[in-house]
């Protein structure tokens, strides 16, 4: 959209907020019907060496790339614009924060999306989480913990010329056009892992189908309102481009962990005049209600305390550690490993990687603590 009035950019902001909470419904009653799980995913892997729910991991990331690509190949949004393709490489924040992440998520549990959606459950373990990883991912990004992520890991960095994501990179070492290297890379990372998560019987599970292709499918769609429908190239009052709904002015897609700290923010600051709903808080909002509404409507919404000392520090420290991780590694196993990794970025890649070795670390830690009480 070139230009709106006023009003007109107030209508546009709850028509965003409102396709935005939507969305969210359907991605919490996604992942809920489908017990969709990163941290589940790994543990399995580790435990049983069974693969079946990485596949719809995989699958999904595979859905988001390929739509993420169409979408930016069509024109439709522009990845420049993201703050996954930012012209700095932060290596040592991805994986410092990856593997932070990743420890974190196995001793509470879950991600940050899956922490939702046990919430909309009825866990109220998952409730201590919510709070815990909100609290570290604020003082990450603001507060104490802030310091030594801004002074000793950002500033490890690679700086480029241009956005990070290869086929920015490789256009700009090539005759080819950042466009042409979106579809040749875009289409051959999306349907080779969607070839892997296919391949054997049990990725053709409907269940698995489902979480996989209805994640991912929510990313893009995330990406196209926020990206999309949501850009204005001239703010009546800033007189400049500006993305509706985004407190950054980037385009957005579903992401857990700055938006968990901006929704306990919201709550604590409801008066005040300048604390405004935005795609990210809407979104949390979003994912937990579907959740709840189809744990209620499949009978399997139950009341979850936690059990014991042991119990609760586990959940203590591991929201925590998501919190920091997180907001460090600017990302969480669906902000950097589905919407980041949708963008080709090599950052998200890589956070993506230092989270799955963070996790493997924390089941391993699980298992030596089982076997050592026995």
């Amino acid at each position: 959209m070139t230009w709106l009035s006023t009003a007109s950019m107030q209508t546009l902001d709850h028509v965003i907020l409102g396709s935005t909470f939507l969305l969210g419904l359907l991605f919490g009653a996604v992942m809920q019907r489908t017990q969709f799980c990163t941290m589940g995913s790994v543990a399995d892997i580790v435990n049983f060496g069974d693969w079946t729910r990485m596949r719809m991991w995989v699958l999904a990331i595979a859905t988001a790339t390929l739509g993420t690509t169409w979408l930016a190949a069509a024109g439709q949004i522009d990845l420049a614009r993201s703050i996954y393709t930012a012209p700095r490489i932060t290596w040592l924040s991805a994986m410092v924060g990856g593997v932070l992440f990743g420890v974190g998520m196995v001793l509470a549990s879950g991600c940050g999306s899956k922490t939702l959606i046990r919430l909309g459950s009825g866990s109220l373990k998952a409730l201590v989480v919510f709070v815990m990883l909100g609290l570290g991912a604020y003082a990450t990004l603001r507060g104490i913990t802030a310091e030594p992520r801004v002074y000793l890991l950002d500033p490890v960095a690679l700086r480029l010329a241009g956005p990070q994501d290869l086929p920015s990179l490789l256009a700009r070492h090539s005759a080819w056009s950042a466009r042409a290297w979106l579809l040749l890379l875009g289409d051959a990372v999306g349907l080779g892992l969607a070839t892997w998560a296919l391949w054997r019987r049990e990725g053709r599970d409907a269940r698995l189908l489902l979480g996989g292709c209805g994640v991912g499918a929510l990313v893009v769609a995330l990406w196209w309102v926020s990206g999309h429908l949501g850009y204005v190239a001239e703010d009546p009052q800033t007189l400049q481009s500006t993305f509706v709904g985004s407190q950054t002015n980037h385009l957005e897609s579903f992401t857990f962990v700055s938006p968990l700290a901006s929704t306990l923010n919201w709550l604590l600051l409801y008066s005040d005049a300048s604390n405004v709903l935005d795609i990210g808080i809407v979104s949390v909002f979003g994912v937990v209600a579907g959740a709840a509404l189809h744990a209620l409507a499949s009978g399997n919404f139950r009341w979850e305390g936690l059990s014991g000392l042991e119990d609760t520090a586990n959940h203590l420290v591991g929201g925590l550690l998501m919190g920091i991780g997180g907001v460090t590694a600017l990302g969480c196993t669906i902000g950097q490993g589905i919407t980041g990794a949708s963008t080709l970025s090599p950052t998200s890649w890589l956070a993506l990687a230092s989270i799955i070795a963070g996790g493997v670390i924390g089941v391993r830690y699980q298992a030596w603590r089982v076997e050592r009480s026995a």
